[in-house]
């Protein structure tokens, strides 16, 4: 622990979509933030990107690593005095086992969050990591912080198209939780050092983000001022089309059918060792879905990223 009491973080994927936010929230929450990244690649456009996010993370003061997760050695050298939090993105989910073996041998891991922020993973299909972190003894916090609002926000409503239509995925009755990703950040931070956490899995059900795809529509014609045409696509034109595309291109298709016409983040109760983020921190005050579009109006989000197109 740090002198002022704070965990040490290190995350792991800074430099990506959640992890950029997940960083800043460390820092801002004032924690000695670190992060772990691939050395430098041959120059291309993600990697001119990614060095000005790295130069953005260094004036805020944050500490960067650079190193491959097959460098087991130096792995467990950073891993000796910090906590860590891990939102490597697919592929590299089970790369973690190699993070895993590092704390077995680091020894001293306060508390390790997986990169599990999405749908509640033991509901839905059980992950690796996370039977291969019990069986390790590493104290854990298991997220599921549910859909990445602003993303999402954008993906269904195509904002950026300016479009008379929108796509309804199934009948668009379905609850999903539409978290904005600042919020989904700061919760996980307040967690690292919260003793309620500990090998708990916090669900990130905030009750006013809990809302429909045809609610979503509405409450964005009522702040615009337009109609949209809505345009339905059967379920079993996406159930067939997750099962026709090769891996990977079918994971999207399959994350549309469980989050938006299964309703996989609101289709159960909470159990005996899960807990809610916002019951947590009664006192924090997390964007609502309804204020998020109101900063979409003025501040039109970008593209969403094509493999949901």
């Amino acid at each position: 622990m740090s002198t002022d009491g704070l965990s040490k973080i290190l995350i792991f994927g800074g430099t990506g979509y959640i992890g950029k936010y997940m960083v800043k929230a460390s820092v801002q929450l004032g924690h000695k933030t670190y992060i772990y990244s691939r050395p430098s690649i041959p120059l291309s456009n993600d990697h001119v990107s990614k060095l000005h996010i790295l130069e953005e993370f260094r004036s805020i003061g944050v500490t960067i690593f650079h190193g491959e997760l097959d460098e087991h050695e130096k792995l467990v050298s950073v891993l000796s005095q910090v906590d860590v939090i891990s939102v490597l993105a697919y592929p590299q989910v089970l790369d973690q086992l190699k993070i895993i073996d590092a704390m077995k041998i680091a020894g001293n891991i306060k508390r390790f969050f997986p990169s599990d922020f999405g749908v509640e993973e033991d509901r839905v299909s059980p992950l690796k990591i996370r039977r291969a972190i019990k069986a390790a003894g590493i104290p854990y916090t298991f997220v599921s912080a549910n859909c990445f609002g602003a993303y999402f926000v954008n993906f269904l409503l195509h904002r950026h198209d300016q479009l008379d239509h929108v796509t309804v995925y199934g009948t668009g009755e379905a609850k999903t939780v539409l978290n904005y990703e600042e919020d989904i950040a700061m919760y996980t931070i307040k967690l690292a050092d919260d003793a309620r956490a500990q090998n708990k899995i916090v669900i990130y059900r905030m009750e006013k983000n809990i809302i429909s795809q045809l609610e979503l529509i509405s409450l964005w014609e009522n702040k615009t001022g337009r109609t949209f045409k809505r345009v339905h696509v059967p379920e079993d034109d996406i159930v067939n089309l997750s099962k026709s595309l090769p891996h990977p291109g079918n994971i999207p298709v399959s994350i549309i059918h469980s989050l938006f016409i299964k309703g996989d983040t609101m289709n159960f109760k909470l159990g005996n060792h899960e807990v809610e983020a916002s019951e947590l921190y009664p006192d924090y005050k997390y964007a609502t879905i309804d204020q998020l579009l109101d900063v979409f109006l003025v501040n039109p989000p970008l593209p969403a990223i094509a493999a949901f197109e």
